[in-house]
């Protein structure tokens, strides 16, 4: 076998899916994350599991509620209008402390937009969520490779802490072709205690979000809140390029942290100390990595695909420091290129 293989990043996620132990998709196609479903389609039945196309996004939520109940390793994809509809369903998913993934692959909006790049689906996935006291974890691939690695990787996350695990990607790094190396180890579905297996074993368990009891809700919701206090203790991961004396530090994601990383190697050149801190993990979202190394940088500039979404979290983690914060954003599918953000920062420090 070949040690790398050509293909898309959407294609590199079922891959990468399979290897992990799923066992089950359901979905509903959406471009620019169609080809996450098609190949799933063909894959997933030739690997002895199992494919349904669902009548609709809503549909496709509450087919994978079940099967996760139900203990299988599950998993959706959609982009920004498909994911609004699973809301719902997300919501209750994790109120039962269920394991899954949802692949988000971000397309330009409100609305149907256009099937451009955009990230402006911060705020659902990794902010808000749906309605009630939750979060998600959320895992951000920026090259086909790491769409292969982070699905594969999210499928055991999601089994050991119990709860949905999101991989908020984009149009562009969904539909670039990247040399992938797959994982040479397959991981398998679990025996969970919890599950419903439909046998007498299993007879006494409960899933459910729906508790009439006020006390006993309120202690769900403080169970969950401090599970996620407790993940961000240990889940925090950051790539960082020139940051120990960044003057100028970038905070990116995706397609945005590889135009960033670009343009820092471009700025170093010209003498200015540039650097970039690229978020692995948006939720719990590094606020101790961003805020150490702002300590030291004179300006801390969020780059990203949207109205300020993440800059929200990134002002928050820079707020003890003495930095000034700035952001540098593109909307309604535009993508900056390496000299789209140059010159952004040269108008920013009053630069020819």
């Amino acid at each position: 076998m070949k040690d790398k293989h050509l293909m898309k990043g959407n294609d590199a996620v079922v891959r990468g899916a399979l290897l992990g132990g799923a066992t089950h998709f359901f979905g509903y196609p959406i471009t620019p994350a169609s080809e996450i479903a098609h190949l799933a389609a063909e894959l997933f039945p030739e690997s002895g599991g199992f494919f349904l196309q669902a009548e609709c996004e809503v549909n496709a939520i509450n087919m994978l509620y079940g099967a996760a109940a139900a203990g299988a390793r599950v998993m959706t994809a959609s982009s920004g209008p498909g994911i609004s509809l699973m809301a719902e369903g997300i919501s209750y998913i994790a109120a039962c402390e269920l394991p899954c993934v949802i692949v988000d692959i971000q397309r330009a909006g409100p609305g149907l937009g256009n099937i451009w790049p955009e990230q402006g689906d911060y705020d659902t996935v990794v902010t808000a969520g749906a309605h009630g006291n939750y979060k998600c974890i959320v895992l951000a691939p920026n090259s086909a490779q790491e769409m292969c690695d982070f699905t594969y990787r999210a499928f055991e996350l999601a089994d050991e802490h119990r709860t949905p695990v999101f991989i908020l990607s984009d149009a562009y790094v969904g539909q670039m072709m990247e040399p992938v190396s797959l994982p040479k180890e397959i991981f398998r579905s679990r025996h969970h205690d919890w599950a419903l297996y439909g046998d007498a074993a299993s007879r006494k368990n409960l899933v459910t979000s729906i508790f009439m009891n006020a006390d006993q809700l309120e202690a769900i919701n403080m169970r969950l809140d401090q599970k996620f206090k407790d993940l961000a203790e240990v889940l925090e991961d950051v790539e960082e390029t020139f940051t120990e004396d960044a003057e100028i530090l970038f905070v990116a994601y995706g397609i945005s942290a590889r135009i960033c990383y670009t343009a820092v190697q471009e700025l170093r050149a010209e003498g200015i100390k540039a650097g970039l801190i690229r978020p692995k993990i948006l939720s719990p979202f590094p606020e101790k990595a961003i805020g150490a190394r702002a300590k030291n940088a004179k300006r801390v500039i969020t780059v990203e695909l949207s109205n300020g979404q993440m800059h929200k979290d990134v002002r928050l983690a820079v707020m003890r420091s003495q930095a000034r914060t700035s952001l540098f954003n593109w909307m309604g599918g535009k993508v900056p290129s390496t000299k789209d953000v140059i010159e952004r920062l040269c108008k920013e420090l009053g630069k020819p």
